[in-house]
């Protein structure tokens, strides 16, 4: 680097970074004309008086967890972009389990600290939780970014692959006895290295990550997202004036290719060349797989930091073709890139698949629907999702049906990166509320936020965001996770009896038990409701894999249709949806069990 650039560098004029953008509004400025627009629409209507709420129950719970996120001064760029959580049943009995991932101090500045360890929570039922990451053998200690899981081998549990900036990936093999074997090398899951002008090799820093049977073998693959190339070494100063070094904007940074991984009987083998999903100009940190073309062959979308969006469509035979900008998704309506964090998908909107893109802070949520067989129009302004969502930086997000009318709502998890941010942006704050979307009937979304309850909307330095029925009452319960706090365990306390539901978990084929990648589809009242079971979405984080149907004040199933990830279909018979239970957990099992 020439002292011309470095000076240049120093004396930049930024918006924040992790989740950067290039033209950050200054205090005062007018905003873009697409999002005054939006932030001048008229009031909605109050929203809907559902009556639910949620209750912060960490403590009570004994969830002690405070993460580390190694901040000492230097603004260094990770320390601001994580972690995230999730739920799993790691010991298969019947309950919903708890996982933290955390990161670590980045040097020898606080070497006589105590370390910092991920940590795996048991339940044990009623809301107590037992913390037992070191007899499960995951005491890690990595700067630690995201996790996914899946039964990727086939053994009837589920394994863990972490996601880390710094340290590299890794992946924990479950060994089926409460237990976790580091399985990195094995699996050949070890991360790749970027090189950078000095010669010194640095492991990818990899965000998020989802397991999907792409080539509909049997066996579940990964894809794991890259953000960019940055060390402690190559680290850049930048400043936004009066505020001494502040965190730096992706766009100074040369990217990261996702990684696609095809598993072969348990060992995975990188074929992110061979697919067509090779693409160093990635700055990617969540990922949301779904049939998007609904030709019966999984696909994924790829919310970038600062550069297009990607929308890689499976070609069938093996490969894939990056579409997002033919369908739509790339860039924002005014063919600008956003700094996109998380990214969910469903059919949310009159039963159309809509991509939701959480966006830095002046950037509203991007609400990509899809219009016709792949095209997808931002519809966030009248989705009434613009002006809520104008000025918080938001991270996760997931679509999940909370009240249980069977329209599926949305949650968002909101927090900066910059501690002082308020101090030039006097309407911006750097811990800031969740917030909740209800679905008004498929027709447009109410923020609810208000109706959830003080301990939902308790600002905070949010990051990940995950939902799971952890009390197996039928009604789905919040994880959200912070930068450099505690994260929050929220209970779900909808009145009982308020409306129906029936929670089903499909038992797959030979290779792929957990049917990871399927889609059922439920009739009941005279509407469909369909719902998929995947891993990853979110930010760094994942939701739990049984379907729950909100049934609303219906009392009957008229129809159940199941799309396995082999491809092939199926519709219980009548005498198997009478068997079926209302307000109660079901097992749907695959008729014919496909060789694989």
């Amino acid at each position: 680097m020439n002292n011309v650039f470095l000076l240049s560098v120093i004396a930049l004029t930024i918006a924040f970074a992790g989740c950067g953008q290039n033209n950050q509004a200054e205090p005062d400025a007018p905003r873009p004309e697409a999002y005054a627009n939006a932030a001048t629409m008229p009031e909605e209507t109050p929203p809907s008086s559902a009556a639910v709420s949620f209750v912060d129950v960490t403590q009570q719970a004994g969830v002690d967890f405070i993460h580390q996120n190694g901040y000492s001064g230097h603004k260094y760029m990770p320390e601001t972009m994580g972690s995230g959580g999730g739920f799993f049943d790691y010991d298969n009995d019947g309950d919903l389990d708890l996982f933290l991932v955390n990161a670590r101090w980045f040097d020898d500045d606080h070497k006589n600290e105590a370390p910092s360890y991920c940590a795996l929570y048991r339940n044990e039922g009623d809301w107590r939780f037992t913390d037992v990451t070191e007899a499960a053998g995951l005491k890690v200690s990595l700067y630690g970014m995201g996790c996914a899981m899946a039964d990727v081998d086939a053994d009837g549990d589920e394994d863990l692959m972490l996601t880390a900036a710094i340290d590299g990936q890794r992946f924990y093999r479950n060994n089926g006895d409460g237990t976790f074997t580091d399985a990195t090398e094995e699996a050949g899951l070890t991360a790749p290295q970027w090189t950078d002008p000095e010669g010194r090799e640095h492991n990818y820093w990899s965000t998020s990550a989802a397991f999907f049977d792409y080539d509909r073998d049997g066996w579940l693959d990964l894809i794991v997202c890259n953000y960019i190339q940055w060390s402690v070494e190559n680290d850049i100063y930048t400043t936004r004036v009066g505020m001494g070094k502040s965190f730096t904007v992706p766009t100074l940074y040369k990217g990261l290719t996702p990684l696609l991984y095809k598993n072969e009987n348990g060992r995975f083998r990188d074929v992110t060349h061979e697919a067509g999903v090779f693409n160093p100009d990635g700055k990617s940190l969540g990922v949301a797989v779904a049939d998007y073309n609904q030709d019966g062959w999984l696909d994924f979308a790829i919310a970038n930091d600062s550069v297009p969006n990607f929308l890689y469509i499976n070609n069938a035979r093996g490969g894939f073709s990056d579409s997002a900008l033919a369908a739509g998704l790339a860039f924002d309506e005014n063919g600008r890139a956003r700094a996109g964090m998380g990214i969910d998908a469903a059919p949310a909107l009159d039963g159309r698949w809509s991509i939701a893109i959480g966006n830095f802070s002046h950037e509203p949520i991007s609400f990509y629907t899809k219009t016709d067989e792949l095209f997808f129009v931002d519809k966030a302004g009248s989705a009434r999702i613009s002006r809520p969502s104008l000025l918080p930086l938001t991270f996760g997000l997931t679509f999940f049906d909370y009240d249980l009318d069977g329209w599926l709502d949305m949650a968002v998890a909101n927090g900066h990166i910059e501690p002082d941010i308020n101090k030039v942006e006097t309407n911006v704050t750097f811990k800031q509320p969740p917030q909740l979307f209800h679905n008004q009937g498929g027709n447009h979304y109410e923020d609810a936020t208000e109706s959830a309850g003080p301990d939902f909307s308790s600002p905070m330095v949010a990051r990940g965001l995950a939902y799971g029925d952890l009390d197996r009452d039928g009604d789905l319960d919040l994880l959200i996770t912070a930068c450099g706090e505690r994260p929050r365990l929220l209970r779900n306390d909808m009145s009982a009896g308020a409306a129906n539901f029936i929670r089903i978990r499909l038992q797959g084929g030979k290779t792929n038990p957990m049917a990871v990648g399927a889609e059922a589809t439920l009739r009941a009242g005279g509407r469909e409701i369909p719902r998929m079971i995947r891993t990853g979405s979110s930010y760094l984080s994942q939701s739990e894999l049984t379907l729950t149907f909100g049934l609303g004040d219906a009392q009957a199933i008229e129809a159940l249709s199941i799309l396995w990830p082999d491809g092939s279909s199926q519709e219980l018979s009548q005498e198997e949806l009478a068997s079926l239970k209302i307000n109660e957990d079901n097992v749907v099992t695959k008729r014919i069990d496909v060789a694989m």
